[in-house]
């Protein structure tokens, strides 16, 4: 179960995050607010939040209010939660063309879904000691063991069992809009997917009456028939709904349910997923992002739990909603159907679509619109586009070493980035602020994430010894101060992930205080907490063999999303921003910082 942290270690967590960002007058009075705070009203509900869990052994103390969060939020989810990750071209250069990746991966999803429902998918593990553990035959033995017990056998060889209670929110899966707060929708029965084109909706049965797939030329002749259609785009499409304000979108949506169109959202609903065929083909790095962070707005439908988008060259990606589910639950999915459609493809180049009836197995949906709706659909087209249109993405490939060369000099490559990102935004605005870094809970029961504080005194102090006073310091005093970075934040990664952050502890506390109505303690009204939680970088980071990159969007205005990948040798990087800040010259600064901590390490003098 995830550990509810002592009160005392959360309020010592939270003012060392706190130290970096404020002078010595502002950390005294945020100081004076928590310690008042751990004696007060915060003893008293963290004692509540104790019990609470404690009543509550089948799920987490943060899934609640956790879940509460997202679906209370009311910004549009495009651009503001949902994220994306693309797939790496398939091996097989003519594997890659649109049809048939789409088939393929189609087939690989249906599969992974197959496989899942049926208990035969295997367990998530994080195997500390993979020698010994991520073996045949420790899976021949534990798989007797009673499934209460298995878990600690899995424990007494490092390996970790991850919880995997998000997954069965992959498949036929929605988030409806409701005034004030969104509902998950989930329908198992249902057996079409979902395929968008040039704005379109269709539909077609993936699942035959006995519960088999159908066969892949069927699913290959039906996408086909969807790709040679030529019917005009709408001139209202429906996709830019999803893209709204939630109320908005809500008020719209029962609108569309009493104009006759109940049938045709509860196919979008409850589809297994959505595929979105795209009818041009990806120019480079910074379009690929484009294209799966947001797209055009009427070829996506936002709120399915994902997308996965083919474009006319069978470049790949997924974008997904975030309130179901995390990063981790997206990668397995997204990690097994690459494995399964590049080394076990179901149709070849070679392959003919089987001879059946498209027209009659496929299904083009059609909305009854009236003029509140079209109107509708023209304004959320008009946010759409002013959104995107002030959205600027920005890419970099740092070529000169990675995770080999960092382990090679005992250094953790994730603070290293971490570190570069703090360099990078000090030379560039002379500041250190609120940074976030997402790191899963995973190893617990209904574990969501925990975040990472990247910003410390270390990373301020070292920062400050690059930028500022390289002529002070020898290389060997820069390589000591990268290092102290490295154990900080090693420390840091290892609590988050044993569930001993501190930002999720106090959100359960003050999410407790309000649902119970109380007046919203000081510790929370402190200007330096809200500044704490105004992530201007805010980084998340994955890498995978099947992922090519991944990012999302800012979480404030004036920030930076960050989605990065330390490679063996190379650092992969990419940056979302508004016209508040700069993310191309951000990512010159990183630039710049790799190399000048890459040369540090390697014993080299920098100049500055």
């Amino acid at each position: 179960r995830l550990p509810v942290p002592k009160l005392e270690d959360t309020i010592t967590r939270y003012l060392n995050a706190q130290k970096p960002l404020l002078n010595d007058d502002q950390f005294r009075k945020t100081e004076e607010l928590a310690r008042a705070f751990e004696k007060g009203i915060g003893r008293e509900l963290h004692e509540q939040l104790v019990a609470q869990d404690n009543q509550n052994k089948h799920t987490s103390y943060i899934t609640g209010p956790w879940f509460d969060m997202y679906l209370k939020a009311r910004e549009p989810v495009v651009l503001n939660f949902n994220a994306f990750m693309s797939f790496n071209p398939d091996p097989k250069s003519e594997y890659n063309d649109q049809l048939i990746r789409a088939t393929n991966m189609t087939v690989s999803a249906i599969r992974f879904m197959k496989t899942f429902r049926a208990g035969y998918l295997e367990p998530e593990v994080f195997h500390l000691n993979p020698e010994k553990s991520d073996t045949e035959i420790f899976k021949k033995i534990i798989r007797f063991v009673p499934s209460s017990v298995s878990w600690f056998g899995a424990y007494m060889v490092n390996a970790y069992p991850l919880d995997m209670s998000q997954y069965f929110r992959l498949f036929n899966s929605t988030r409806l809009p409701k005034l004030d707060k969104d509902e998950l929708y989930t329908d198992e029965k249902a057996k079409h997917i979902l395929v968008l084109r040039n704005g379109n909706f269709y539909v077609f049965d993936v699942i035959d009456r006995d519960g088999n797939m159908l066969k892949p030329s069927e699913i290959q002749a039906h996408l086909k028939y969807i790709l040679s259609d030529n019917s005009p785009a709408p001139a209202f499409p429906l996709g830019y709904l999803s893209s709204e304000n939630r109320d908005t979108w809500a008020l719209l949506r029962k609108n569309l349910l009493d104009n006759g169109n109940e049938e045709a959202l509860q196919k979008v609903d409850s589809a297994v997923f959505c595929l979105s065929l795209d009818d041009f083909p990806i120019k480079d790095f910074v379009h690929l992002s484009h294209t799966l962070l947001h797209g055009d707005g009427a070829n996506r439908w936002y709120d399915k739990s994902f997308n996965l988008i083919i474009t006319k060259d069978g470049t790949a990606g997924i974008n997904f909603e975030h309130s179901w589910g995390d990063g981790v639950a997206v990668l397995r999915f997204q990690n097994e159907i690459f494995k399964d459609s590049t080394t076990t493809p179901a149709i070849s180049p070679q392959s003919q679509p089987a001879s059946v009836d498209s027209s009659r197995a496929v299904q083009k949906l059609d909305f009854k619109l009236n003029d509140a709706l079209k109107a509708g659909i023209t304004k959320a087209k008009q946010k759409f586009d002013a959104s995107v249109e002030s959205l600027s993405l920005n890419l970099i490939q740092f070529q000169e070493g990675g995770k080999e060369l960092l382990k090679q000099k005992k250094v953790s490559p994730d603070a290293v980035a971490q570190l570069a990102f703090q360099m990078a935004f000090l030379r560039q605005y002379n500041q250190t602020v609120a940074t976030y870094e997402s790191c899963s809970t995973a190893a617990f029961k209904h574990g969501r994430t925990e975040t990472i504080r990247p910003a410390s005194v270390h990373t301020k102090k070292c920062s400050e010894a690059f930028v500022k006073e390289l002529s002070k310091h020898s290389t060997e005093d820069l390589q000591k101060l990268i290092v102290e970075c490295s154990k900080y934040h090693g420390r840091l990664t290892k609590e988050a992930a044993m569930g001993q952050g501190f930002d999720r502890h106090l959100f359960g506390l003050r999410y407790l205080a309000l649902s119970k109505g109380l007046a919203l303690p000081d510790f929370y009204q402190d200007q330096a907490y809200a500044r704490l939680n105004h992530n201007i970088i805010s980084t998340s980071t994955l890498v995978s063999p099947a992922v090519k990159l991944g990012g999302f969007g800012p979480v404030v205005s004036d920030g930076f999303g960050v989605g990065y990948q330390v490679h063996d040798d190379w650092i992969g990087c990419n940056v979302s921003s508004y016209p508040a800040r700069n993310g191309k010259e951000f990512l010159q600064c990183t630039i710049k910082s790799l190399e000048d901590i890459f040369n540090v390490l390697k014993g080299k003098k920098i100049g500055s």
